[in-house]
C-alpha cells in the first residue's frame, strides 16, 4: 500500500507542492528549522514581496498627472507613494504574486543546509 506524502503547512505558506508535485525537499528542511526561524523567514519573505510590489505599483502610477482625488497638487506625489505602499503591503499579505513563497522556500532551504553542516 502506498501512503500519500505528508502535507506540511505553516501559518502563511502551504508547502504541500511545488509546480503541482509534492515538495519533499522543503518538507524535510522544515523538520530541521525551528518554528521561530520559520516565522521569521515568512515575515522576511512577505516583506520582500511587499517591497517588490511597491516598486511595481510605483512604476504603474509614475506617469499619472492631474487625475484622481487630489488633482495635480504638490501633495499628490506623497499621497500616491503612501497609497502604493499600503496597496503593496495588503496585496502581499493576501497572497501576493508568488514571490514570497519562493523566497520563503529559498530561506528555509539555506537555513536547513547550514544546520546540517554545523
Amino acid at each position: 500500500m502506498i501512503t500519500p506524502p505528508q502535507v506540511v503547512t505553516s501559518s502563511a505558506f502551504s508547502v504541500e507542492s511545488r509546480n503541482g508535485r509534492p515538495d519533499f525537499e522543503l518538507a524535510a528542511a522544515l523538520q530541521k528549522v525551528s518554528p521561530q526561524q520559520q516565522s521569521k523567514a515568512q515575515k522576511t519573505a512577505t516583506d520582500f514581496e511587499a517591497m517588490f510590489l511597491n516598486s511595481m505599483f510605483s512604476q504603474m502610477t509614475s506617469g499619472l498627472k492631474g487625475e484622481g482625488p487630489f488633482g495635480d497638487t504638490p501633495g499628490t506625489g506623497v499621497w500616491r507613494s503612501m497609497l502604493t505602499e499600503q496597496y503593496s503591503k495588503n496585496f502581499a499579505k493576501a497572497g501576493g504574486v508568488g514571490v514570497a513563497t519562493e523566497v520563503y522556500r529559498t530561506l528555509i532551504m539555506q537555513q536547513a543546509k547550514t544546520i546540517r553542516t554545523a
